[in-house]
Parts: structure tokens; C-alpha cells; sequence
């Protein structure tokens, strides 16, 4: 039997992409929201889940840090996807006859120089698949998306100009993760995925992080969030490199047990070769 992997966005996305770059064995499932990509892995529809989680132009995917506690999955890879930006359009078209390109708003902020190079018109779209799949419905020339080259041979458009974005390092990052934790591999570099909640008290947050300091332990991200929407309680995403099971990391977990109320792991994985 086939196994599926969840995304959020249509078929052509850029998870779309992820998936069949990562696990190109798997049967990819478009989801319409982040929630809903999780939910097909927690109750089997799926076997995992591609979830993208930040962009190294925009930063952050906004709320998914907030799913990840309380999905019930676990964080068993990661894997980068670089962001092409390519106009798409109806077959015989040629750029000249384009006059409005459609895409998501991210996706049209990083071609603003082919845009006011060629005088478009843009349009803002829900998703950049759905702006392929539309333009090939209409079949108008004058109207082109801008998509990855993924949707444009899903929808059977044709590619007028490739590689267009304005800059050439444009990357988002996704986790894959499953209903089953896998702390059982190793490899030269490992990341341990966490989620902390300090302790009210005084410099709880220095001195959390002062365990990590002291033990050698390299910590590559921290993101901070507002639980419950109250500013007396701070929640913490955290990825370091290490497995729990290191000595040095097995010490600054420790430590930090002492300055929190909730530490929990989200997953133990091997770094993807393109991390920086």
C-alpha cells in the first residue's frame, strides 16, 4: 500500500515541491490549512506530514509554532526547498503577451523587478497553485501566474520565463513529522527539536539558557511565543545541536528542567546537509 505524505496548498505548491523532493515515494495529500496537513497525520489519513516553518526571506510560517505542541507528532526530518519564482502561461503564450500576473503576495514581493521591468499588472491569490490552476481554466493569454515549474506541468502551462526572483538565496525550511518519534538514528550532525515554558521568576530565561552555555551545546534557533494571549507566561521553541542522549546535551536538559515548568521534545533528527 501507498503511503501519503500531507501539505498544505494545492497540487504545484512549493510542499507540493518538498514532498516529492523528500519522499518522492510517498503519494502527496493537499490539505487547505496547516491544521487540517496535521490532522491527516494524527488520525492515519496520512503518514506524514510536509510543514513549512520558515522562510529565509520572510522569516517564520506565522502560527504553525503554535500547532506544534499540540499536534501529538513528532518531528522526524527536515528538508529546504529553494523557492523559484517562474511565470507561467497559457500554451502559445509568449511574455510579451502577458499584461497581469497572478500569485500569493509573498510570491509577487520577490519579483518586483520583472514586474516593473514589464509593466504587470499583479493580482493577489490565495495560493500559488490555485493561481496556475486558474489561469489555465481561463486559457487567456494576457494573464500569466507565477508558480513553481511543478504546477505549471500539473496544469499544463507553459514556462515563459524561468528563475525570475530578485533574490537567488530565497529558501523555506519544512519539518517532517509523524504520529511515531525516531530517536534512534545518529549522524555526524543531529538536531533536537524542544519546546520550553520558563518559570515566573527572575532572569528565568538566562538562566535556562545558561545550562547550554556551560555544556557546549549549540543552539540554533529560539523563537518565543505568548501563551493564551497573556503576557505573564512565555512559551519557547528551541532547535540544538545534539542528541538528548550526548553527555553535554543530557546536562543542559537537565539544568534547564530547573528554570521551567514544561519541557517537551519534539523530535531528534539528523541536519539536513543544506542547513547553515
Amino acid at each position: 500500500m501507498t503511503k501519503r505524505i500531507a501539505f498544505q496548498g494545492e497540487m504545484g505548491a512549493y510542499s507540493h515541491q518538498a514532498c516529492r523532493d523528500a519522499r518522492p515515494d510517498f503519494e502527496p495529500l493537499p490539505c487547505p490549512s496547516f491544521e487540517d496537513a496535521i490532522d491527516a497525520v494524527r488520525t492515519g489519513k496520512a503518514d506524514l506530514g510536509m510543514i513549512a516553518v520558515e522562510n529565509s526571506t520572510y522569516g517564520r510560517v506565522q502560527d504553525v509554532y503554535h500547532l506544534l505542541p499540540e499536534s501529538g507528532l513528532h518531528i522526524i526530518d527536515e528538508t529546504f526547498v529553494r523557492v523559484h519564482v517562474n511565470l507561467l502561461g497559457v500554451p502559445g503564450a509568449k511574455t510579451e503577451d502577458v499584461r497581469e500576473v497572478r500569485a500569493m503576495s509573498v510570491l509577487l514581493g520577490q519579483a518586483r523587478d520583472f514586474i516593473s521591468e514589464h509593466g504587470l499588472k499583479t493580482r493577489n491569490w490565495s495560493d500559488n497553485a490555485a493561481a496556475a490552476r486558474a489561469v489555465a481554466e481561463e486559457g487567456n493569454r494576457a494573464i500569466g501566474a507565477f508558480a513553481s515549474e511543478l504546477a505549471g506541468e500539473i496544469f499544463g502551462l507553459d514556462l515563459l520565463e524561468r528563475h525570475i526572483e530578485d533574490h537567488q538565496l530565497n529558501t523555506t525550511r519544512f519539518l517532517i513529522m509523524s504520529r511515531e518519534a525516531d530517536h534512534s538514528r545518529r549522524a555526524d550532525k543531529m538536531v533536537t527539536a524542544f519546546m520550553f515554558r520558563v518559570r515566573n521568576i527572575p532572569a528565568a530565561l538566562y538562566k535556562a539558557m545558561g545550562g547550554f552555555a556551560t555544556n557546549g551545546v549549540n543552539m540554533t534557533k529560539l523563537e518565543s511565543y505568548m501563551v493564551d494571549g497573556t503576557f505573564s507566561a512565555t512559551q519557547f521553541y528551541a532547535d540544538i545541536e545534539g542528541h538528548p542522549d550526548d553527555e553535554n546535551v543530557r546536562l543542559a536538559l537537565d539544568e534547564l528542567s530547573y528554570f521551567t515548568e514544561m519541557v517537551e521534545i519534539l523530535g531528534v533528527y539528523p541536519a539536513d546537509p543544506r542547513r547553515k
